[in-house]
């Protein structure tokens, strides 16, 4: 079923919709071609906190009726506040990005408004009702728990959407995680290069070398094990996509290497053997909070003594994370289900408290993950004809487009950055043993 969002169409409840005229399928994307139900009482709460909020940051709000909002910046067009009001008063940050999927609100600057809004996260919420957090905010789904067999379930959700729609958008290399430039702006051509420079830094940090066994953790498309067995490595790398790992097996016996390269449909946890590096390449913020102890814990019985384990990871400020770990989010609804970013703290504290590892590098380039992005979002909307050639409706574009919007928005104010991380036995860096 579609239906198609126009200024005369009503949902229930009366409200008008917004002058945007994709249609929305109601059967794929039912909070979003319908408003929820929220009482009066937190539609007049969520209203207050919104404009509050619009009218002091250095945004350009502007309504229907001519009023604005803001003390000026990019501009924000919010072409139905009650449907906006009442998804907020539902549910919270989903329901601003919801409504944006219904075209409630526009931006031509999406990630202007966007970073500063990320920005200013914090202090969004006034404080008296940050401490009613816990009443009013959606919580996680227990479903979506990262069990092995929920693991599974959350993985597929969105790397099994189509090898060929990730092929649109990404480099030859399909590379789907931070590059490293040399310099900025960067250009579309420029990415192979700067992934094969990011791929080489962990190669590094983990000292794989000829006759190395390495063990992978998130198979991808299979560059960096290609990358691994080209030093004469030979590589052991697991995945729960069946998509990706059908496609990585292609491109690793294209490149000659189907014989130091084995791939496994298989769970971190279930992995066997020892190596002599372990690699993981922003795969921990699919792990969830309640698994980073196992998740550490694996890698260290995988390390043969003396090892070392590279991780990249996107992390978040150590206070945000406490604050907002049991909320669900818009982005875990729609992208990442189960996901969830560490920070850096977490990430030493539970090696710290669950594992005899340390942390002995620890290197952040947030502004390349954000240059990263751009490339990808305008890739990705200047080929939206042939996304929607494999079957990807308007609201789906809109979804991914705000998706990847939203995170160059978070690296770009600084709440998000992105990290390489070398691990090594306590031992060897002199503290002794848990």
């Amino acid at each position: 079923m579609s239906v198609s969002i126009s200024p005369s169409a009503r949902p229930a409840g009366g409200s008008p919709l917004s002058a945007v005229t994709h249609p929305v399928d109601a059967a794929r994307w039912p909070d979003v071609a319908r408003l929820p139900k929220a009482s009066p009482v937190r539609t007049a709460v969520a209203r207050g906190i919104v404009r509050h909020a619009l009218a002091g940051l250095p945004l350009t709000v502007t309504f229907r009726d001519g009023r604005r909002l803001g003390t000026g910046g990019p501009v924000l067009r919010v072409h139905d506040p009650a449907a906006l009001y009442r998804r907020v008063g539902a549910g919270g940050l989903i329901g601003f990005g919801e409504s944006y999927m219904a075209g409630e609100w526009t931006a031509e600057d999406l990630v202007g408004v966007l970073t500063v809004l990320a920005g200013n996260a914090a202090t969004l919420v006034p404080p008296a009702l940050q401490r009613l957090r816990g009443v009013w905010e959606v919580k996680q789904p227990h479903a979506r728990r990262n069990t092995v067999e929920g693991s599974r379930d959350n993985i597929s959700h969105h790397y099994d959407l189509s090898n060929d729609l990730f092929s649109l958008f990404l480099d030859d290399t399909l590379t789907y995680s931070s590059a490293v430039f040399r310099g900025f702006p960067a250009t579309y051509d420029l990415l192979p290069a700067a992934q094969h420079r990011k791929i080489d830094r962990l190669l590094d940090l983990a000292e794989v070398r000829e006759g190395s066994e390495v063990l992978e953790i998130g198979t991808g498309w299979g560059e960096l094990a290609i990358r691994a067995a080209a030093r004469g490595a030979r590589v052991t790398t697991v995945t729960l996509s069946v998509e990706q790992r059908e496609l990585a097996m292609r491109r690793i016996a294209d490149a000659g290497f189907q014989d130091r390269v084995t791939v496994l449909l298989r769970d971190y946890r279930k992995v066997e053997g020892t190596y002599d590096a372990v690699v993981s390449v922003e795969m921990i913020e699919a792990v969830g909070e309640e698994f980073w102890p196992e998740y550490f814990a694996t890698l260290e019985r995988r390390l043969v003594p003396g090892g070392r384990i590279a991780l990249q990871a996107i992390t978040m400020p150590h206070d945000r994370l406490w604050a907002s770990r049991n909320t669900y989010t818009w982005i875990q609804k729609y992208v990442f289900p189960g996901g969830l970013i560490p920070s850096v703290t977490a990430v030493e504290n539970t090696c710290a408290a669950h594992t005899g590892l340390a942390v002995t590098r620890d290197d952040g380039f947030g502004v390349h993950y954000a240059e990263t992005l751009r490339l990808w979002r305008a890739r990705f909307e200047a080929r939206a004809e042939e996304v929607e050639a494999l079957g990807f409706d308007a609201t789906f574009r809109r979804m991914w487009s705000f998706y990847l919007a939203y995170s160059e928005a978070g690296f770009r104010s600084g709440y998000l950055d992105v990290r390489q991380f070398q691990l090594t036995g306590r031992t060897e860096t002199g503290r002794g043993t848990p």
